[in-house]
């Protein structure tokens, strides 16, 4: 009889910060001027990439997708947050949910693939660099990038379908920032342990697998550090390493910090902070890592910055 009072869910309300009304208004315009930021500094990364000739390596290339996705990945996020924000809670019907479910999946799915892939290119770069050339060809890295799409649409695909093949039933309240896989199993009713187990295995298909890739790759790339006799020498070949492992570090680590922490100690307010890191945070912060931390991309913004001088000075005379 229980069973039968129960009221299926059509649609979610998503209600993360509204706890604190008078917080709504500052933590809009936080995240507005953040994701500004991610667009305009990821657009320059790709314009940059493009325009300058001495970037079309095969590193900027990924950084390039990397870029793009991240572009993306944050734009399924944030206004959706924003409008959750100002409005004091958001109705999301399901269908708009599994969307939003699927197209994160797929984004996150490949920056995770990307961050791996480009961990083999440095691995190629430092480890084998007379045949750099002739392993990373144009061919390789158009099939490695393809790759990480179709492989990321794949797992969203399964596991959007088998997530919202669920049952949805009594409270239909997200306090999330978006519509995510532990709150929405949160609001399943019936039996759920099938599809819990594809999504998980799913799962270690996406983050643990890229995770030994980028591993597996830096161990090899450490031992071929240590070889180099001159400190000088070390440090340079660390340096073309630098800004892909803090990025790597600053992505997983959130990441590895939201999902494969003990379920126990989780609090909702800490889970909407980490989200909001890898969310939020993450994808505005590539950009800025690659660009200070990269003496080519600093070289490539310095000369476009004086082009743009050069060009005005030419409109005015």
């Amino acid at each position: 009889m229980a069973g039968r009072n129960r009221t299926l869910v059509t649609e979610f309300l998503l209600i993360a910060f509204t706890e604190h009304p008078e917080r709504g208004l500052p933590l809009f315009l936080l995240f507005l001027s953040f994701y500004f930021v991610t667009l305009l500094g990821n657009a320059g990364m790709i314009i940059l990439i493009h325009k300058d000739h001495q970037l079309h390596t095969p590193m900027y290339f990924f950084l390039g997708h990397l870029s793009f996705v991240d572009m993306c990945y944050s734009s399924v996020i944030v206004p959706q947050l924003l409008a959750v924000l100002l409005e004091h809670g958001t109705a999301i019907s399901q269908a708009r949910c599994a969307a939003q479910f699927f197209l994160f999946t797929f984004f996150a799915s490949i920056d995770c693939y990307l961050l791996a892939i480009m961990a083999y290119d440095r691995y190629v770069a430092v480890c084998q660099p007379l045949l750099y050339v002739t392993i990373m060809t144009e061919r390789a890295r158009w099939g490695l990038v393809a790759g990480a799409y179709i492989a990321g649409f794949s797992s969203a695909f399964v596991r959007t379908v088998t997530a919202f093949t669920l049952s949805f039933c009594g409270n239909n309240e997200i306090n999330f920032i978006f519509c995510d896989l532990p709150p929405l199993l949160k609001l399943t009713c019936g039996e759920s342990f099938t599809q819990e187990v594809v999504i998980i295995v799913f799962a270690i298909f996406v983050m643990p697998a890229c995770i030994l890739v980028i591993l597996v790759s830096y161990l090899f790339i450490i031992v071929a550090i240590m070889q180099i006799r001159s400190a000088g020498g070390r440090a340079k070949t660390f340096s073309t390493c630098a800004s892909h492992l803090t990025a790597v570090s600053l992505f997983f680590g959130t990441l590895i910090f939201m999902y494969l922490r003990d379920n126990s100690g989780k609090s909702s307010e800490e889970d909407r902070v980490v989200s909001v890191l890898y969310t939020v945070v993450t994808p505005m912060l590539n950009p800025l890592i690659y660009s200070l931390r990269n003496k080519e991309v600093k070289a490539a913004v310095r000369k476009a910055l004086s082009r743009s001088k050069a060009s005005a000075l030419c409109i005015q005379h």
